[in-house]
């Protein structure tokens, strides 16, 4: 086992687990930092860890992942409570002599080891409603498309988060006219880092920008990825679950693991916000562009989605007109997916750059900037699909007879 205890018990609880023939030391750390790193070498099966500052959510994810038990050994009783809401299942009382943490130790030992965070089942979904909305890269309109069901399913009545994880540069609040320099994700993904993250610290961080509808801002330099790590917006969805009937998630289009590719140990996942997101998510919605490399990526896209277990997305292709998918643009997109990619149907948005323009220029959205748009009524039908008790909603378009400009 790997010892990364510190303060005076360090010297007293070695020697107890030391005098065991059922248990061996194999590594006393300095810090925390070397035993993440013993650890990962596949040094020791157990890390025997205090309440180190630097302990957060993620590194407890990050052993678990490798398979390796944690035994929490507090100062403190608040500190106790702390190691349990970072993750930590195996916790001694603060004031446990030497002989007693061995036992405690040996008893974790014996118990089945713990499964790799990834393979873990999501929690059931509480009140709220999660919709993830992805596309592939090439800007497809995902901010536009996460906004617009956001505020129309807010004018129907329902209390609304809009949340940006968007890695490669979140568009949230330059969409909404927001100057917010303190994104609300990261915050939030802090908090959750360091322990519980509750509805009221959502409701902190959220802004409001119409009846029912608020948004979380997210980054907007791409170097500040390493700030959503995806295990602890695992806890910050459970807690928009509890601040909102339905949390419109716009994410990033990256779905890669090339971490596991770079790295000969666990590496920080630049996609790790978007995963999280699709995992947690109760219905995704796959956005693509119509024109035909727009729909190229959108298939390729889809396919990776399936291999991050997002079996039925929702599918809805955007700028949709005739000049690039022929004469009857709709039935053409909707026959290429099928084709393609097995998809039987397709919400059809159409190409509406006078509507689109002017939210953007105003700041708002189109429900409040064109109300009578095409667009805004398309993606009216889209959000209605996507709430469980919506009955009337606008029929999605089903393959016809393929385009050529598509078939190709």
């Amino acid at each position: 086992m790997i010892l990364a205890i510190s303060g005076a018990r360090e010297a007293e609880v070695a020697q107890a687990l030391a005098s065991r023939r059922d248990l061996a030391v194999v590594r006393r750390c300095a810090d925390l930092a070397e035993a993440i790193g013993a650890a990962r070498a596949g040094v020791g099966a157990l890390v025997v860890v205090s309440d180190h500052p630097r302990l957060t959510r993620e590194v407890v994810a990050d052993l678990r992942g490798q398979a390796v038990r944690v035994v929490g050994l507090p100062s403190t009783p608040e500190a106790g409570e702390q190691l349990r809401r970072l993750g930590v299942t195996a916790v001694a009382t603060h004031d446990a002599d030497a002989s007693t943490v061995a036992d405690a130790v040996a008893s974790a030992l014996c118990d089945e080891p713990p499964p790799p965070v990834a393979a873990a089942p999501p929690a059931p979904p509480a009140a709220g409603r999660i919709v993830a909305v992805w596309g592939p890269t090439g800007a497809p309109g995902r901010t536009t498309v996460a906004l617009t069901v956001g505020a129309e399913l807010a004018s129907r009545g329902y209390e609304v988060l809009v949340a940006d994880v968007d890695t490669h540069g979140g568009a949230i609040a330059q969409a909404c006219g927001l100057l917010d320099e303190a994104p609300g994700i990261a915050a939030l993904a802090r908090i959750a880092q360091h322990g519980a993250v509750s509805a009221a610290d959502v409701d902190v961080h959220a802004s409001r920008i119409g009846p029912g509808l608020r948004v979380v801002t997210g980054i907007s330099r791409p170097a500040r990825w390493v700030e959503l790590p995806g295990a602890a917006l695992d806890e910050v969805w459970a807690a928009m679950r509890e601040s909102a009937a339905v949390t419109v998630i716009d994410c990033g289009f990256g779905l890669e693991r090339d971490e596991e590719l770079s790295y000969d140990t666990r590496a920080p996942q630049r996609h790790g916000a978007t995963l999280s997101a699709l995992v947690a998510a109760d219905a995704v919605v796959a956005v693509g562009s119509a024109e035909p490399l727009g729909i190229q990526r959108l298939i390729q896209g889809l396919g990776d989605l399936a291999e991050a277990g997002v079996a039925a997305p929702v599918v809805a292709v955007n700028r949709v007109r005739a000049e690039v998918a022929g004469t009857r643009p709709e039935e053409a997109v909707a026959d290429a997916l099928a084709r393609y990619a097995g998809i039987g149907h397709v919400w059809a948005l159409p190409w509406d750059p006078r509507a689109a323009d002017a939210a953007t220029l105003a700041g708002r959205t189109l429900v409040e900037r064109a109300p009578r748009s095409r667009l805004r009524r398309a993606i009216a039908g889209l959000a209605g699909s996507l709430v469980e008790d919506e009955t009337t909603v606008s029929p999605a378009r089903t393959p016809a007879q393929a385009s050529p400009a598509l078939s190709h």
